[in-house]
């Protein structure tokens, strides 16, 4: 059998090995239009920024390695030009010499992966003006940044490459000013999550542009000229554009197999396109998208590798299926950590989800143990059903350990109630005998079984409107002072709560406001057992600062209102 695979990296490489483990006398030769077969795509930004110092250590695999311990042949600088289906062949352009030859298949994959998003704007063929994909852009990029004389750089978009691109520019020491055009970076993230990333970045000297529209480019002198609308221009020394991909579906296109959302290849739960000899993987095919199951393109470096291994299977006979991608993903953004799955809430609008949300802010580890650092945990899910649709979480230490355990709990199909019951590992350095996914399944508990009502961010303008709410905040008095919402005139401790219940209406419903939302939850308890309609304001004082005033709180100092040392053990 002879297995052709055109593109490299994550799914085509995959594919490769792993049919060489299940059948060796199959002839596989892969064809990679770069120079690097297989590399380490995600590393790239690190290269920029001098994280990863070697450009060897990016790539995974070269084809002489392929060639020794796979018997696998490689031809990097190969162009796959067409796919003649009827005579099952392809023809290939060698980039280095310019010869076009053809090659006979049995079975082919493709693994072509996704191009960057050129926008149609004037001046973007300016030779100061990157994108980021290849190891070769990569190295063009850093290249560029240790010139001489090169002191600042204009990151355009603010997703995963964007955020990791300015990062590492700024850690070159370069003044990075970064253009998002929607109202926060981090697209799958919502509004409020992400407003800890915003405060951060700038914390980190970053210049933080939201809802900017870019137009074009000019030149200026050695550098580039940024222009945005309504704003004046920006100058820099270079610029890289990042406002996301598209797949790399145009070979597939040619040859008249089926496409799917955004242009990407049609494939079925075995990875086989509308040709039963064609398989397709990665970056540029659509798959079914957890939990809805509505087919997108996740371009993931997991997922590809879970399509290449399944492609192999089902060409070797084993028989396989891909049951789709919840989408999981965890960012560094300098200090912090971003993870997410699932739906957002802008997504579960528009799937038409009836869904209910829990917000909440605990600490990566026991709070007595030094070093702990918040979180800040979104979970949403279907009120009717328990079933959970997808997560945010945005911290610093063991962020990705929860959202890992929280995308097993969904695919798994357990209820968010469930998660309360998780036997999961404990030590002071690295957890809370409660786990925050343990508390998630608390509060989620408590929400439905109607022990609290919520509130959110969004709510308090209706709720100020509305003219009847009293808004308490039951931190102390030293924390109110520093900082409060606005409309919060009422501060009454959570300790001195009972004593002091005449002091407040008993005929107005109350929002209750802490740090977290933790003393404000037991405030309600104390509130709605003495027959006040008491609503806790989900994600507490440390949300409502990061949204409204561009800071917030990382330290477990306030977290339960008390000096640090005198906090209860929970072990």
């Amino acid at each position: 059998m002879k297995v052709l695979i055109v593109g490299g990296v994550a799914g085509g490489a995959s594919a490769a090995a792993r049919l060489r483990r299940l059948d060796e006398r199959a002839e596989i030769i892969i064809f990679e239009r770069s120079g690097y077969v297989s590399y380490a795509n995600c590393g790239l930004p690190y290269y920029i920024g001098g994280v990863i110092e070697e450009r060897e250590d990016l790539t995974l695999q070269t084809p002489e390695s392929f060639r020794a311990r796979f018997n696998i042949d490689v031809r990097v600088r190969q162009e796959v030009l067409s796919i003649d289906r009827l005579k099952k062949e392809i023809s290939v352009c060698d980039l280095q010499t310019g010869r076009v030859y053809r090659e006979s298949y049995d079975k082919l994959i493709l693994s072509p992966g996704a191009r960057p998003v050129v926008p149609d704007w004037e001046g973007t063929e300016n030779g100061n003006v990157y994108t980021l994909r290849t190891v070769e852009d990569a190295l063009c990029i850093r290249e560029a940044a240790v010139r001489e004389g090169v002191r600042s750089a204009v990151v355009i978009g603010g997703g995963f490459i964007g955020l990791e691109t300015a990062e590492n520019l700024r850690k070159a020491g370069l003044c990075v000013h970064l253009i998002q055009r929607s109202s926060h970076v981090l697209p799958p993230l919502d509004d409020d999550m992400a407003s800890f990333l915003h405060a951060h970045i700038r914390g980190k000297g970053v210049d933080l542009r939201l809802r900017t529209d870019v137009e074009g480019f000019e030149k200026k002198g050695d550098g580039v000229r940024v222009l945005l609308r309504g704003n004046p221009p920006l100058d820099a020394d270079m610029v890289v554009l990042s406002v996301g991909v598209v797949p790399e579906s145009s070979l597939a296109e040619r040859a008249g197999l089926s496409l799917g959302e955004k242009g990407s290849i049609a494939v079925d739960a075995q990875m086989r396109t509308s040709d039963a000899d064609i398989f397709a993987v990665g970056d540029a095919v659509s798959v079914p998208r957890l939990p809805t199951g509505e087919r997108s393109v996740v371009a993931l470096a997991g997922p590809a590798n879970k399509q290449g291994r399944i492609a192999a299977d089902n060409i070797a006979g084993a028989g396989r299926a891909y049951g789709g991608s919840s989408a999981s993903s965890v960012l560094k953004v300098f200090d912090m950590t971003a993870a997410f799955f699932g739906l957002n809430e802008r997504a579960a609008k528009a799937a038409g989800k009836a869904y209910d949300k829990v917000i909440l802010s605990p600490a990566s580890h026991a709070s007595y143990y030094p070093g702990g650092r918040v979180m800040t945990v979104k979970v949403l899910f279907e009120r009717e059903t328990e079933r959970i649709l997808g997560a945010q979480i945005v911290g610093f230490d063991g962020v990705d350990k929860r959202l890992d355990i929280l995308s097993v709990a969904m695919q798994a199909g357990l209820k968010i109630s469930a998660l309360a019951a998780l036997d999961l590992a404990y030590a002071p350095p690295y957890a809370s005998a409660k786990d925050p996914v343990n508390m998630v399944g608390f509060v989620a508990q408590n929400v439905l079984e109607g022990k609290v009502k919520q509130c959110f961010f969004e709510d308090l303008p209706a709720l100020a409107a509305d003219g009847k709410f009293t808004f308490l905040d039951t931190r102390t008095r030293e924390e109110y002072a520093a900082g409060h919402a606005d409309g919060f005139g009422c501060n009454i401790p959570l300790d001195e709560l009972r004593s002091r219940l005449g002091e407040l209406d008993k005929s107005r419903p109350v929002c209750v406001m802490c740090h977290s939302g933790l003393r404000s939850y037991l405030a309600c308890r104390i509130l709605s057992q003495n027959g006040f309609d008491c609503y806790n304001f989900a994600g507490g004082y440390r949300l409502y600062e990061s949204i409204r005033k561009d800071r917030f709180d990382a330290d477990l100092a306030t977290d339960c209102g008390m000096p640090r040392g005198k906090k209860g053990r929970s072990s």
